[in-house]
């Protein structure tokens, strides 16, 4: 590459809203993140490459054209801007893969930019190769599923006896045994040993608290006595009260 040509290509003036000055200076400020990229317009700045080529093509004075500048100078351009670009991108979607471009030069940004292009335009042909391959052979259907000519695969039962099938039958079909309850033994405690210790509770201090008096007992035979102090208010034996929701039961005879 012609140096001329190619100092041509990165020293053309830029009058940008974030910048103003030549192309290679803005490319040193934003490699050492002195100036933020997000304020750059990567448009303005092709905008001003294309119309510095249109008035070297009109014949302006001191202005190259692009058989002035070469191939190679214009080529060197597109791979800066975007090197730029992809810059740009890692800026408005950072992940942690990004390249520690603060310490690169101009060249080595350009190169490894350079690399990453060719690698995209190695799996853009593989795209376009495939899209080709599908175009080809849109006239074909595809079936999901096994074709309809395939054998259908053989289940082949083992040999039985018939006399053991109707056995299992006859098994199935007997009424099941019932369930033993040996293992829940549960004895229930006499109602009338709670009648008469009632009653010899009202007899001697003629009023007591049902709760008080069954605390050390079981829940079963809690329940027995509930029931045996129920019949006795049930027989108006005893009175019953409670003073309030869900408050202790009191038992008395006669007037409280």
């Amino acid at each position: 590459m012609d140096p001329a040509s190619a100092s041509a290509a990165r020293t053309f003036e830029l009058d940008l809203a974030a910048f103003e000055g030549p192309f290679d200076l803005l490319l040193t400020l934003v490699l050492k993140e002195e100036l933020e990229l997000m304020d750059v317009e990567v448009a303005g700045i092709v905008t001003a490459f294309v119309e510095r080529l249109a008035a070297g093509a009109k014949g302006g004075a001191g202005v190259p054209s692009v058989s002035e500048l070469g191939l190679e100078a214009c080529g060197e351009f597109l791979v800066l801007v975007a090197s730029l670009l992809e810059l740009k991108a890692h800026e408005l979607f950072p992940d942690g893969d990004a390249l520690e471009l603060a310490e690169l030069d101009a060249g080595r940004a350009a190169a490894e930019l350079a690399e990453r292009l060719e690698s995209y335009r190695r799996i853009k042909g593989a795209a376009l190769w495939l899209a080709e391959r599908l175009e080809q052979e849109s006239d074909r259907y595809f079936r999901v599923g096994p074709a309809p000519l395939a054998p259908r695969p053989s289940r082949p039962l083992a040999p039985q006896d018939p006399a053991a099938l109707a056995d299992a039958f006859r098994q199935l079909a007997a009424e099941p045994a019932s369930p033993s309850l040996e293992h829940l033994p549960m004895k229930l405690p006499s109602i009338s040993i709670f009648l008469e210790r009632f009653r010899a509770l009202v007899a001697r201090s003629r009023r007591f608290v049902f709760d008080e008096e069954v605390a050390e007992l079981s829940r079963i035979e809690q329940a027995v006595a509930l029931l045996a102090l129920m019949e006795l208010g049930k027989d108006e034996e005893i009175q019953l009260g409670q003073s309030g929701h869900l408050e202790p039961i009191v038992a008395w005879r006669g007037t409280a």
